[in-house]
């Protein structure tokens, strides 16, 4: 309770303090960056304004909250705009901006092994090879259905901290992961022996989104206008490509020496873009 009380504290604060500047300066309430993986979704957040509405500023919250605090605060319009991966529940809570961040790459998966397995997946040759072995995947996690809807074998658990760890002892065979976060977090995890599989890419439909509350129109407009207007001008590709840390994985993944097995997303929102190729990495482009 008093860590909720501090919670609740902090944010009713953070609001007072700021509504002002909401009101005169135009500012958008936005989740704190956390690392490389988030300071890029908040760039491609103030290109699309800076293209459609130049004086609207973004401001971070003082802390972290999770998904689920981030969707109740949205809700609620204390935040003004949350980035995450499409699913089912927020499509019904809050009101998607649908262009998918970061090109769908949420959906190009290479795999965190054990070393001593990587003679294993190097024979991986087709999908039959694949479902031979066991993925970990976080419970409640969007994409969890997308593996299952393939049959491939998916071990859960609640923790995404707890995958490291049984991944390492043996409870799963790979760790599936955006082409953006293996690398790294096989850095942060040296001591438990995983590496990045270099044979195998798992592809499939699914995006991240900028979601807004249902009854924003304006901003979500906003959004999705100048979206539009850095993808057409250039701007977005050249953020996006010029990014250190997408030109390093893309360097790392070697996608064009990699086996790759597409399956599809019977989950998908049926508003999701697909039919605007320029809205999705190309993975043939980078080969």
């Amino acid at each position: 309770m008093k860590v909720w009380r501090k919670h609740a504290f902090l944010l009713l604060t953070y609001f007072f303090f700021t509504f002002f500047s909401i009101a005169n300066a135009q500012s958008v309430v936005v989740p704190k960056v956390q690392g490389e993986k988030e300071q890029i979704l908040y760039d491609i957040l103030a290109l699309a304004l800076s293209k459609s509405a130049p004086s609207i500023t973004l401001s971070t919250l003082p802390e972290v909250l999770n998904e689920a605090q981030l969707v109740s605060e949205v809700e609620s319009e204390n935040v003004d705009v949350m980035w995450s991966g499409g699913d089912k529940e927020k499509d019904e809570r809050l009101q998607a901006v649908r262009i998918p961040v970061l090109k769908g790459l949420l959906g190009h998966r290479i795999f965190l092994i054990r070393e001593e397995d990587k003679a294993r997946f190097a024979t991986i040759q087709t999908f039959e090879d694949l479902l031979q072995f066991e993925a970990g995947q976080g419970r409640f996690w969007g994409d969890t259905q997308i593996l299952k809807s393939a049959d491939i074998p998916t071990v859960t658990t609640i923790k995404y901290k707890n995958l490291f760890p049984m991944l390492e002892g043996g409870r799963f065979d790979y760790f599936p992961r955006a082409l953006h976060e293996p690398f790294i977090e096989a850095e942060n995890h040296k001591h438990l022996d995983l590496v990045v599989d270099s044979n195998v890419m798992l592809v499939y439909p699914y995006a991240m989104y900028f979601y807004v509350n249902k009854s924003n129109e304006r901003l979500h407009n906003l959004i999705y206008s100048g979206f539009e207007t850095a993808i057409k001008d250039g701007s977005y590709d050249e953020l996006f490509f010029n990014n250190p840390m997408i030109q390093d994985v893309l360097t790392k993944a070697k996608v064009e020496d990699r086996t790759v097995f597409r399956v599809g997303n019977p989950h998908l929102h049926p508003d999701t873009p697909l039919d605007r190729a320029e809205f999705w990495l190309d993975i043939k482009k980078l080969q």
